[in-house]
């Protein structure tokens, strides 16, 4: 098969297209046909190299994909082959005590993947059969990859974790990041209203287009959290989702006494400095997540496939293109999800 891989980390330079052996389904497992993958901020941070990250090489990055059922593992009996699927990049291992709590993305074994085991950018992936969800026929893969890893993400940080609540006020921070416009949605749906601060005017109007109420331009704004805060009438927002690290400082500020930050990764760093007297004078609570849970990730697969959540795309690139799709992604250019045709 046809596979995106890369021998050592580094640049988009190291992506290469390769021929490797077809995987087969072990029981219980399913092998996809994949149609589509989405790129994701993490596939960036693999290919660099994280700190400790060890890898078996060569590897094929890539957390969302979806397809087709190419061949069924024994015992699978609720899948059919050609069924159309969206993968759960969340690998818990199903037996620990915390996937048998249905707390699965927080498996002692758990796994991402494309992070630490092998992804998506590939013609086909061997995984267990809990691991996709049934997609109606003709539904489009490209949106359905688009939209597995961020709205599950952003969903169980914003709902599950965070207890967004009608009538709260929620300021995300960036407005074109997959994370970031699926929780401009997902803040609509539950009767929030959602304030966006983005770095220039083509990128807000996206977050406007999502449903955003009132955007912030912070290239205007230095100080972005004065804007919020007088757009609040003094008060601050209920929620910040800030996943970015770096701007916890002005989140911090944003924030109304008593609220909530929500942060699901760091694209500025892993490392920043805070002021902790803003965290215990205001009481806020500072809440981290990672992926959700089985239940929330089919939560969020249904109302994509009613059309009530939808993925922002931005473009695709055939699979032999994967350089030229991060080097878009890692510009910061992108409107929404970037995509791969297989």
């Amino acid at each position: 098969m046809k596979a995106i891989t890369f021998h050592t980390h580094g640049g988009p330079e190291v992506l290469q297209l390769s021929e490797l052996p077809e995987p087969t389904p072990a029981r219980g497992e399913v092998l996809v046909r994949l149609r589509a993958a989405a790129l994701n901020r993490v596939d960036l941070f693999v290919r660099q190299g994280w700190p400790g990250l060890k890898l078996q090489m060569p590897h094929i990055p890539g957390a969302d994909g979806a397809g087709e059922i190419a061949a069924l593992g024994e015992d699978v009996s609720d899948l059919q082959i050609g069924d159309a699927v969206v993968i759960n990049a969340n690998l818990g291992c199903g037996q620990c005590d915390f996937c048998l709590a249905g707390q699965d993305n927080l498996c002692r074994n758990w796994h991402l993947l494309g992070e630490t085991v092998p992804g998506t950018y590939a013609e086909y992936r061997a995984l267990p059969a809990r691991q996709v969800y049934p997609l109606p026929a003709g539904f489009d893969f490209h949106v359905a990859a688009a939209s597995a890893l961020v709205f599950q993400t952003a969903w169980h940080s914003l709902i599950t974790r965070g207890g967004l609540r009608p009538g709260e006020t929620v300021l995300v921070v960036g407005a074109s990041g997959g994370v970031n416009t699926a929780s401009i949605q997902i803040a609509k749906f539950a009767g929030a209203k959602v304030i966006v601060v983005g770095s220039d005017a083509k990128k807000l109007a996206l977050a406007e287009s999502l449903g955003a109420d009132i955007l912030i331009d912070r290239s205007k704004e230095e100080d972005w959290s004065k804007a919020v805060f007088l757009a609040t009438n003094r008060r601050g927002v209920d929620v910040v989702v800030d996943n970015v690290g770096t701007t916890f400082p002005l989140s911090f500020r944003a924030a109304r006494k008593g609220g909530r930050i929500l942060t699901v990764g760091n694209t500025g760093g892993p490392r920043f400095e805070i002021d902790n007297r803003f965290i215990f004078s205001k009481h806020l609570s500072l809440i981290g997540s990672t992926m959700s849970n089985l239940r929330d990730f089919a939560t969020v697969m249904e109302l994509m496939i009613a059309g009530k959540l939808r993925p922002a795309l931005d473009r695709s690139y055939p699979l032999a293109e994967a350089r030229q799709a991060h080097e878009r992604l890692e510009s910061g250019q992108q409107m929404g999800k970037i995509t791969l045709q297989i």
